[in-house]
């Protein structure tokens, strides 16, 4: 592993899961490659388990001492207001650039009606009942921290911190043996991290081997035109993020992509943002970010400020609508933005979170919700785009709010797991 590297090993189990998945799709019965990917898919599995694992005694260790470390609810307050504003904004940004691209490109027009995943959509179809005032008040407040930590429920978990942090910061003298213990803790369980990212080759193989002996590479010929919009649309929102980044951190940006390489290669093979975020707390501390800040922006970014899934939710519902020829005035997709954008937050850890926010909007708009079913079969590929994406706009957050408070310091010499 060290003379190689992590990243290249990753690399390499991409091209391997791609090699193999084209074999098994090419060579065998539909039978066999069923089993196949599911079997292949433990891998990944196993990786996601051994992340989510250390997620909640993550988060609430190291949210509980940048708390305290803060010292009081007037700076824990300035804080979060930084990064809310810088949420916001990235969420807006994000979202409206949805919108303006698809109604340039009108990838919709690109859909065919008969690749359409029904059973799949049928299934999302059936979560949409969450997304009620009440439940969301439920997402977000625990009623038991211990069952918030069993489910990984990284905004109750947040909730619960807080209140943990600010109590134990107001005590003084008496809560100093607890942070200095969960400060331990914390070191420990990004111990863990280097542990944990030594098998995320093996979960990489599994996830893309997977997919393409179910889908092979002809999903590329039918959903070419529409996956290369939504690229474009990507690698346009990337460049804004990037630029507000060079704005305000300057040169630094260039050690700030390089540190989180390997968190983004992770996100974008495995299809999931919250599998690197053990990984990426590491990264942006030894980037020069201070643990207070880190532990306190990151995992409220997480639940928060989820960019490329927000610029997917706009590029995709109103692709629906394009495919099934309904038209919307600038007026309802306006609406629709805002509605997305309140809909969206707090829905980290939610399975494919973003197609659910969609199969919900799309009810509220009359887009026929059928219509999901249009997107889901290269769905994959799209999401492996919206976890890198996501991962990238929380790490910018988190080096821009350490720079407006004055805590971003030199970075650490870098080194690979």
């Amino acid at each position: 592993m060290k003379k190689i590297g992590l990243t290249a090993w990753i690399l390499i189990a991409m091209a391997m899961g791609i090699i193999v998945g084209y074999i098994v799709h090419h060579n065998s019965s539909a039978i066999f490659i069923n089993k196949f990917a599911f079997n292949i898919r433990l891998l990944t599995k196993i990786f996601l388990l051994l992340v989510q694992m250390i997620i909640a005694p993550l988060v609430f260790s190291t949210l509980v001492v940048g708390i305290a470390k803060l010292g009081d609810l007037k700076t824990v307050g300035r804080v979060g207001g930084k990064a809310l504003l810088w949420f916001v904004s990235a969420s807006f940004v994000s979202l409206l650039l949805g919108m303006l691209l698809v109604n340039f490109f009108h990838p919709g027009t690109a859909i065919d009606l008969s690749n359409a995943d029904v059973a799949g959509a049928k299934d999302l179809a059936g979560k949409t009942q969450e997304f009620s005032l009440e439940a969301f008040v439920e997402h977000v407040f625990p009623k038991s921290v211990v069952e918030a930590m069993a489910d990984n429920s990284i905004l109750q978990i947040v909730v619960f911190s807080i209140f943990f942090g600010v109590a134990t910061a107001a005590i003084g003298e008496k809560g100093r043996p607890i942070v200095k213990a969960l400060d331990a803790v914390s070191h420990v369980i990004l111990k863990m991290v280097s542990y944990v990212m030594a098998f995320a080759p093996l979960g990489v193989f599994g996830a893309i081997a997977a997919i393409i002996a179910t889908k092979g590479l002809e999903v590329f010929g039918f959903y070419g035109q529409y996956l290369l919009y939504f690229i474009m649309g990507i690698a346009l929102l990337w460049i804004v993020l990037i630029a507000v980044g060079f704005l305000i951190l300057q040169k630094r940006i260039g050690g700030l992509l390089k540190r989180i390489a390997q968190p983004l290669l992770v996100a974008f093979s495995t299809t999931s943002s919250e599998a690197v975020f053990p990984k990426l707390t590491k990264e942006l501390e030894n980037f020069g970010c201070r643990d207070k800040i880190v532990s306190f922006i990151l995992p409220l970014g997480y639940s928060f400020n989820l960019d490329g899934s927000m610029m997917y939710m706009t590029f995709a519902s109103i692709a629906i609508a394009q495919a099934y020829g309904i038209k919307m005035d600038t007026g309802t997709q306006l609406t629709m933005l805002l509605v997305l954008m309140l809909m969206s937050k707090g829905i980290a850890g939610v399975p494919r979170a973003a197609l659910v926010v969609i199969t919900a909007t799309s009810t509220m708009f009359k887009i026929p919700v059928e219509g999901v079913a249009l997107i889901l079969p290269i769905d994959h590929f799209c999401d492996m785009f919206r976890s890198m994406t996501n991962v990238l706009g929380n790490a910018l957050a988190t080096s821009v709010v350490s720079k407006w408070e004055g805590e971003l310091t030199e970075e650490l010499e870098h080194g690979d797991v």
